[in-house]
Parts: C-alpha cells; structure tokens; sequence
C-alpha cells in the first residue's frame, strides 16, 4: 500500500535501443503521474543504457553481467562470476533503495535485479517487446507478478494468467501524422504529385537494405519516385558516394532522421527492419510497410515479429537473403497497387496499441496495490 513517502521504482534491462527507449518511456509516464516519484535505472557496465538514461535525465547504476556468447570464448570463463557478483550487487541495490516495485525490460541486465527483487518479496513486472520472448523474460516469468506483452500467443513462453497484452511503449508525437503529410513534404523539400519511399535501417543503419537500394537506385529515379533514405551513421559516406552520377533530385539521403513524425507522414510505403520498437510505431502511423527482418539478432525474433502481421496481412516480408534482388521491385510494385496499399495500412493500424505505456503503468500500480 502507498505509504506517506514518494513511491520508489527501479526500472532494469537494456543492451539495445529496442529495450532502452520503452524503459524512458515508462519512467516519463510514472513521473507524469507522480512528480516525485524516485526512478533508479539499473543497466549492464559499457552498454548504451549508460549513455542514453542519463541523457534522458534519470540515474543509472552499472552491473558487471554479460550474456553467455554461444560462440567458444574466453568471456564465459567469466560469466559465473559476473552472474553472482551482479546478484550480490542487486540485493545491495534493492536494500538500500528500498522500492515499491521492480520493471525489467529485457536483456540480461534485467536478470540480477528481478531475481533479488522476487527473493525479497519486491513487486515486480517484465515487459516483453517481442513476439519470440527473450531468455532472460522467460527465465524471469515465473518469479513476477505481471507480464505486460504486445503480441498474442505469448503463453508459450509465459504463464498465461500473468499475461497482459498492453503494446509496447512508443514515441507520442507520431500520432495523427496524416496532419502533418504537407509539413513533413516541405521540410524534405519533396513534391506533393509524386510519391514517396521511406528506408529506415536504424540509427546505425543496416547493409543490406542500404546495399539493396543503392544497387537499384537507378530503378527508383527512372521510376520518378522520390526517396527518404536513412543510411545509418556507418554506411552514410559510402552509399552517398556510390549514388553519384545520377539524377539525385528526388533523392534525400540522410545519415539520421530526428523528426521521425515528419519521415513517416511524407512516407507512402515504408521500409524498415522488424524490431519490435519499430513495428509498434509502424502500427500506430499505419503506413503500408515491407520489412526485411534482420537475421543477426537472437532466435531470429525479428522475421517471428515480422510474420506476426505477415500472417494477419498487415505488411509485406522480403527476406534478407534476398533483398538485393527483389527488395526495389516489391517496393516500386506495392507503391503503385492503391488497393493493396489501402488493404494493408487499414490491417496494420488495427494493431496500434496508443495508450500502451499508460495501460503498462496502469498494470504496475495495480501489482503495488
């Protein structure tokens, strides 16, 4: 029960944008609820949660834990010594800031600090972003109180009765971006009488997508379409440079796109990776998308994300192996098909979840209470 003092919430996990963002944006909605609310972030040493929390205002503390590489390495000679020392540190954490109730995100920084917060009665709650659950959520699933999801089925990885299907937390300001279409044409300085194609490969970026559009760049400029293309900041240089010698004018390459509500308004069709962050925000802007799953990330969730809305006709899949050959010409195909570009944007905005991190927050005071 809530007693006289601010509540008290630790938020754990991270590893990735995909765990850190909904992290942030769980602790701005407990903090738009309870001002004084005391939010301790607890992350693993040299990962990006120790750079990014702290940019978004909040304190974070470092265990020393890694992953267990399937690879043979060195690194797992010491993994059970990282595992222990990081659940004796986590019982330090817990006693000394004593919370009302513990979030895990996912990635193995969430492990140490659930399992002390279930040993001493702490309670606690995993949001699992994925549709393929990761290894630290499932280990963890037993031990909580609520497991909030955003995809169905997820009792093959979770009891059942611990599940709630509450979305994933997203970014607000890509709500209602039909509003912003003639902003968003004016600021990539495109024309409103042609039509556009948006290439998200993440603030990194990723090859495949970049090798397979500028391979067939000339296609789209022959096609007379225009093109938002965020490269990632590794491949910028080099897809800027393979791209010279053509007519860029309907062209935009960009390193990086901070006003991602305006890439997504002046966006017809969209390209994108699977990422669970990434599908949630697809969902809520209702854009007909074609997804190229990653294949480097564990159990190959991504394509599982993917066929999530492949199976309820929601997007496209070309997969990776093949992009190269067949990702420009799907792309150009679906952009002229009016129908099914309706048909999609219709399927995938009937996913959206929009009050997810409200309705997370909501699931957490009720295991307080």
């Amino acid at each position: 029960m809530k007693t006289e003092r601010p509540y008290r919430f630790i938020i754990s996990g991270g590893g990735t944008g995909g765990h850190i963002y909904p992290a942030i944006a769980i602790a701005n909605e407990i903090k738009a609820r309870f001002s004084d609310a005391q939010i301790l972030f607890v992350g693993a040493k040299g990962k990006m949660e120790m750079k990014k929390v702290p940019e978004a205002g909040y304190k974070i503390i470092g265990l020393w834990i890694s992953g267990f590489q399937r690879r043979i390495s060195i690194d797992n000679l010491y993994f059970p010594f990282k595992v222990l020392f990081s659940y004796v540190a986590a019982n330090r954490i817990i006693k000394r800031f004593k919370p009302d109730a513990v979030i895990g995100v996912g990635g193995y920084a969430s492990g140490p600090i659930m399992l002390a917060a279930s040993s001493r009665k702490v309670p606690s709650m995993i949001q699992e972003q994925n549709s393929y659950a990761g290894l630290t959520n499932k280990r963890l699933g037993k031990k909580v109180e609520r497991i909030c999801v955003a995809y169905e089925h997820m009792e093959r990885y979770f009891p059942k009765e611990k599940i709630v299907i509450t979305g994933n937390p997203v970014r607000k300001d890509i709500l209602n971006v039909e509003e912003k279409r003639e902003r968003a044409l004016k600021h990539f300085d495109l024309k409103p009488d042609k039509m556009t194609i948006l290439v998200l490969g993440g603030s990194l970026g990723a090859r495949t997508i970049n090798n397979s559009i500028v391979k067939q760049l000339r296609q789209i400029v022959d096609a007379g379409v225009q093109l938002i293309w965020q490269t990632g900041k590794f491949y910028h240089e080099e897809m800027v440079a393979k791209a010279k010698g053509l007519n860029l004018e309907n062209i935009r390459i960009l390193e990086f796109i901070r006003e991602m509500d305006l890439a997504y308004a002046a966006g017809d069709v969209v390209i994108s990776r699977a990422g669970a962050l990434s599908i949630s925000e697809l969902c809520l802007v209702g854009r007909p998308v074609i997804f190229v799953p990653s294949p480097n990330v564990a159990e190959d969730h991504q394509t599982k994300n993917a066929k999530a809305l492949i199976d309820k006709n929601a997007a496209v899949l070309v997969r990776d192996v093949v992009a190269e050959q067949r990702l420009v010409t799907e792309s150009l195909a679906l952009l002229k098909d009016e129908k099914r570009k309706v048909q999609l944007a219709g399927n995938i905005k009937q996913l959206a979840k929009p009050n997810a991190t409200e309705d997370i927050v909501n699931e957490l005071m009720n295991i307080i209470k």
